[in-house]
């Protein structure tokens, strides 16, 4: 009986198989078209970018170079289509480009401009030229736009020097607008320029502020997040900061972390913001969040009323470790306050991007957000940070960086930063790339791992020493997520490798994704400091080799140094609390290969990253 049924099945499989495949073919009245090979479905991806996005295009078509390694060679097919779409991809771009100068778009433009520029690719105008820098600022100045338009100014003026009647124009509204910095600056560039100046313009700009005018346009900051309850108990929920006006329609800069709540979508809660110019007894008045850049913990705020002093941002001021430093704020309420100290060092590494100055002026809970300036009346900083703990040591975040960050706050919203999915650390032969994360423009463009970053954009990047990785994010910082990057980088023999790479937005917490995707063996050289190898050729191993410590890293922190074994037990990723834990079983060298076992924390935000 069985083999009967198994010999009926095995007559009928064919009549089914067949009478299958020929519905398939005739259900849509067309054959099933043969399978496409990853390659031609590259090619259509970027046929189809090619006029929608050419800057995406050409990104695509260097990815593709790079994974198919297609080089020169009339008789390729593959090689006559790459170029077809390289060439009408920069065409367009060009004409892209062209359109946003004549509309007056000048963002765009420099964006356009930026990208044709790394591709080596000459055009008439870029966008940057210090004449169309500075209609653009007059174009500002017509809109009511003061702030927008005295940044533009100024780095107009920096390009080149501003003619006259342009000098007195900016310098007449710095005047109108009560900004004694702004007006210092337009009336050195009109003086620079020849001619006689007003009288009542030379003594506004000559005049200085004190610290009492400078008080009236601190605000304290009050974020109200209801109740909150513990051990069954409400408690209110109030978040203290402080902020400064930047603009006579109400603009004030405040920290990021004060503001949190307001614009962060992980936060659930009540949320109401206010600003207070008095005392406890004064009205508290609504304002609202206008645009935030979470990496440089800054945020700018607006609220209905007029401040009787505004702080310009006009000065490109770096203090030199010793100068005295006023701060001022509210701490712990107490509005108004002004504290006194010098600045005690520069170049510390707390933020995602760029450095921090440590002041010893008195800050407390409250002075966050609030201004730094130098015995001038230039603004130096906004105070960000203090450590509770430790009295003395306070933190600022540059005025420079602010004036860089503005523009992209000013659009609303969150601030976009571009970003390769690099890790980087800094040796003696120079920045040296430790790590590239899954799925990021370096991981896509195989950016390899142990070589040395050389040239940004055809520039080579020089700092002090622990000064390296600052300069190189700021080689990008001014750039828009989506443009084009030329890097150039060298391997451990000096062989030069240049790569063309388009950026995108870098993620809150650069390493979280990595550490979610990636093996604890490689995620542990970006996060914690150690560049391992394996000890044992099996899949599931978890004992490796430091091949390598990161000076100043964790690991090299935790005493563990080069060629030390060691075992990787258990790795866990804290999102919400944004940090790692890695526990591990170490046999230092240093102390005769004893076995140790340690849990090593980390933040998520590293400040390594480009």
């Amino acid at each position: 009986m069985k083999k009967t049924r198994w010999l009926v099945f095995i007559l009928f499989l064919p009549l089914f198989s067949c009478a299958s495949r020929k519905d398939m073919e005739d259900q849509e009245g067309m054959p099933i078209p043969p399978p496409r090979s990853t390659s031609s479905i590259r090619l259509e991806d970027i046929e189809k970018q090619v006029h929608e996005n050419p800057v995406a295009a050409l990104n695509l078509i260097y990815i593709y170079n790079e994974v198919y390694d297609v080089k020169k060679n009339e008789e390729d097919e593959r090689w006559k289509k790459i170029s077809k779409y390289e060439e009408d991809a920069i065409e367009n771009l060009r004409i892209l480009q062209k359109i946003a100068i004549e509309e007056e778009r000048f963002d765009d433009a420099v964006s356009f401009g930026n990208s044709l520029a790394n591709l080596d690719i000459a055009v008439e105008n870029t966008g940057l030229e210090p004449d169309l820098i500075l209609a653009d600022a007059k174009k500002k100045l017509s809109q009511g736009d003061t702030l927008g338009a005295f940044l533009a100014a100024v780095r107009s003026h920096e390009a080149k020097p501003m003619d006259r009647a342009s000098a007195l124009l900016f310098l007449q509204k710095a005047v109108d607008v009560k900004q004694r910095r702004a007006a210092a600056f337009f009336f050195s560039a009109a003086s620079a320029a020849g001619g006689n100046i007003p009288a009542d313009l030379r003594e506004f700009a000559q005049g200085r502020d004190s610290a009492s005018d400078m008080i009236k346009g601190v605000a304290t900051v009050l974020v109200d997040r209801g109740i909150k309850i513990e051990k069954g108990l409400g408690f209110p929920d109030r978040v203290l900061g402080s902020a400064f006006f930047v603009d006579a329609s109400g603009l004030l800069i405040t920290n990021y972390h004060v503001i949190a709540s307001e614009v962060d979508p992980k936060y659930k809660g009540y949320s109401r913001l206010y600003i207070r110019m008095g005392d406890s007894t004064s009205p508290r008045v609504p304002a609202r969040v206008i645009g935030w850049d979470k990496a440089l913990d800054l945020a700018l705020i607006k609220t209905e009323i007029e401040s009787e002093y505004v702080f310009s941002l006009v000065d490109r001021v770096i203090p030199r470790v010793g100068d005295t430093v006023l701060a001022i704020g509210s701490p712990v309420g107490l509005e108004k306050t002004v504290t006194s100290g010098i600045v005690s060092a520069l170049g510390r590494r707390f933020l995602q991007i760029g450095d921090v100055y440590q002041i010893d002026a008195a800050v407390n809970h409250g002075n966050s957000g609030g201004p730094v300036v130098d015995n001038e009346g230039r603004l130096v900083g906004i105070v960000f940070a203090g450590i509770e703990s430790h009295q003395g040591l306070n933190f600022a975040v540059p005025a420079e960086r602010l004036a860089a960050a503005l523009p992209a706050m000013i659009k609303g919203g969150k601030a976009q930063r571009p970003w390769l999915g690099m890790t980087l650390c800094e040796t003696y032969s120079g920045a040296e790339i430790i790590y590239t994360s899954p799925n990021t423009p370096a991981a896509m463009h195989r950016v390899a791992e142990g070589s040395f970053i050389k040239k940004i954009n055809g520039k080579t990047i020089t700092a002090a020493q622990g000064d390296l990785i600052p300069a190189l994010q700021d080689a990008i910082f001014q750039t828009r997520p989506g443009e084009l990057i030329a890097l150039e980088t060298a391997d451990s023999e000096g062989v030069i490798t240049k790569k063309i790479i388009m950026t995108v937005p870098r993620p809150e917490l650069p390493l979280l994704d990595a550490a979610k995707v990636d093996k604890r063996e490689r995620i542990a050289a970006p996060l914690f400091g150690m560049i391992l190898t394996p000890l044992n050729s099996g899949f599931f191993s978890s004992n490796f080799l430091v091949k390598k410590v990161v000076r100043g890293s964790i690991a090299d922190e935790a005493g563990i140094s080069d060629n030390d074994p060691i075992s990787i037990m258990r790795l866990r990723i804290l999102e919400n609390d944004g940090y790692a834990l890695m526990e591990i079983s170490v046999k230092k060298r240093r102390t005769g290969y004893m076995e140790t076992n340690m849990q090593l924390p980390v933040w998520l935000d590293s400040p390594d990253t480009l």
